[in-house]
């Protein structure tokens, strides 16, 4: 497998060529939201909220970590940012709002719905 512990559950996607403005918080320890190819590196802190803006200017799949020595699973918590084109991401988009639909309808979250 070769992005073995560098996947996620649930990739941030985003559109191609699109400022994008992530917040970042924390809930136990500091973390920095890293992802080399955006020249980019934030912290972040419990009990605050931090900004960053990127803009990716080509499709595809974008990875980083966590660039903080945040504890013993510091190495297992990788970041991943999937840019697609405005038509695909138009489509998934949608795709993800009548799954939450659907699973505010069942009464179950969005993740177990799939």
């Amino acid at each position: 497998m070769p992005n073995y512990l560098l996947e996620v559950d649930h990739p941030l996607v985003v559109p191609v060529g699109k400022k994008v403005r992530v917040l970042l918080t924390a809930g136990d320890v500091i973390h920095a939201w890293w992802v080399p190819a955006f020249g980019m590196k934030k912290d972040a802190i419990p009990g605050f909220v931090n900004e960053i803006w990127f803009r990716a200017d080509q499709v595809g799949i974008y990875r980083g970590q966590c660039a903080e020595l945040c504890g013993r699973d510091h190495a297992f918590m990788p970041v991943v940012v999937d840019v697609r084109s405005q038509e695909n991401f138009d489509s998934w988009l949608k795709a993800q709002q009548g799954a939450t639909k659907t699973a505010n309808a069942a009464g179950t979250t969005p993740a177990t719905a799939e």
